[in-house]
């Protein structure tokens, strides 16, 4: 379920890149991108979600970790604000029998009906919003969530100082246009110029203060990748 967008707020659709509504694009990227979705099932499986769990997964995209999620969780549900990426995943969804529901929705327009998530997952999403809707989208995810349910975040994330920036961004793109995976230099400048991806200080507070305590955050080696598993405070 949707709720309408008030004038002011964000158009998530209008945010999320040019890529995320470009059919070539979405038909490639299962092929671009693997999301790791059988270890970060397996994960949320040993902090205890099993065959009963409602799981949420905001920014689903082409729903490789939703549709892995859904064989082993007893309900979740895929949103993303893209049409181009749900048509991909409602295809995907027709060809199973899948007790995984598909929303068309983003993290601020959202409504979830029925028993609470036990846990909210989000990776690489949150980036395609401004900091200030980053905050809001914290809070509507806590809002969201029981005592002591989880989030399961993972996203581009600047674990260094502003003094670090321009060299280790270079360097970022410099390696990824050199890894001869479909990702190229231009994507990578792409992301920093025209997305949202923020500092790990400055995310982390906002985290806090939306009610979430910090359980775990592990950094990659080129600390551009944070992934956090965050506990819903009482």
């Amino acid at each position: 379920m949707t709720t309408t967008r008030a004038a002011w707020q964000l158009d998530e659709v209008a945010s999320i890149g040019r890529e995320n509504l470009d059919p070539a694009h979405v038909a490639r990227y299962d092929d671009k991108e693997d999301a790791g979705a059988a270890r970060e099932v397996a994960l949320l499986e040993s902090l205890g979600c099993g065959p009963e769990s409602v799981v949420v997964d905001l920014g689903a995209g082409t729903g490789q970790f939703a549709l892995a999620a859904a064989e082993s969780f007893g309900r979740v549900v895929a949103v993303d604000p893209s049409p181009v990426m749900l048509a991909r995943l409602r295809d995907s969804v027709r060809q199973r029998d899948s007790n995984l529901e598909v929303v068309e929705a983003g993290f601020l327009t959202y409504e979830h009906q029925g028993a609470a998530p036990d846990v909210v997952y989000s990776r690489w999403a949150l980036h395609h919003l401004p900091d200030f809707w980053k905050s809001i989208a914290l809070h509507r995810i806590r809002a969201m969530l029981p005592a002591g349910g989880l989030l399961r975040l993972s996203d581009v994330v600047f674990a260094f100082g502003v003094d670090e920036a321009e060299e280790r961004i270079e360097a970022w793109c410099a390696a990824i246009g050199a890894d001869h995976t479909e990702w190229t230099r231009e994507d990578a400048e792409e992301h920093v110029r025209d997305e949202h991806s923020t500092y790990s200080w400055l995310l982390e507070p906002m985290i806090e203060a939306a009610g979430f305590e910090i359980r775990n955050a592990v950094y990659s080696e080129d600390r551009f990748v944070a992934d956090y598993v965050l506990t819903a405070a009482p």
